[in-house]
């Protein structure tokens, strides 16, 4: 049933309209390359393209969308380094550590080379990501009580799954309640 409506919401797409959409998508949202490829093959997927105009016949669909791509890049209005700052720095501040950051960049289809200054970024505030962790999370020095043997674990497992290094989780996770974590240098 979905299917049949996506099919038809709509009349088959052609350069201009392709362009529109991208246009349309690209100011509503920070996004990548990978992003507003995938979001342009979806519409495609829902809608058809039409093979009328003067381009249609000279090109495939995939150069189609990879030259708009590549001119919005070169316009500007794509950045795949920017978004990958930008987008560390909001996992930084929730409190994520760099395995997380990594993964996340790898999702939104950042490239080795665009992803360099937001890894080196969520290296230098890695303890400041923790802190904010375990304060979220009540663990170790934020914590209310002392947490028993099983606790300890789950907690040390969760910091782990939220991307941070072995020795910074357990140092936080095995603090006392109100004990000062001091970074080592």
């Amino acid at each position: 049933m979905r299917d049949e409506a996506l099919k038809n919401s709509g009349k088959p797409l052609d350069q201009n309209g392709l362009q529109e959409l991208a246009l349309r998508y690209v100011s509503r949202y920070a996004t990548t390359r990978h992003k507003l490829k995938s979001y342009l093959f979806r519409k495609l997927r829902e809608r058809s393209w039409s093979e009328e105009g003067p381009d249609a016949q000279d090109q495939s669909v995939d150069q189609i969308v990879d030259a708009l791509v590549e001119r919005f890049v070169e316009l500007g209005y794509i950045d795949d380094a920017l978004f990958a700052k930008n987008q560390a720095n909001a996992l930084i501040n929730r409190g994520y550590g760099k395995r997380r950051v990594a993964q996340a960049l790898y999702q939104a289809g950042i490239k080795e080379g665009d992803d360099h200054q937001a890894l080196d970024l969520s290296d230098a505030k890695r303890w400041d990501a923790a802190r904010t962790y375990a304060r979220k999370k009540s663990i170790g020095p934020f914590a209310s009580q002392p947490a028993d043997q099983d606790k300890c674990r789950k907690q040390l497992q969760a910091f782990l799954r939220a991307g941070h290094a072995f020795d910074i989780a357990s140092r936080f996770v095995f603090a006392k309640p109100g004990e000062e974590v001091e970074e080592e240098i």
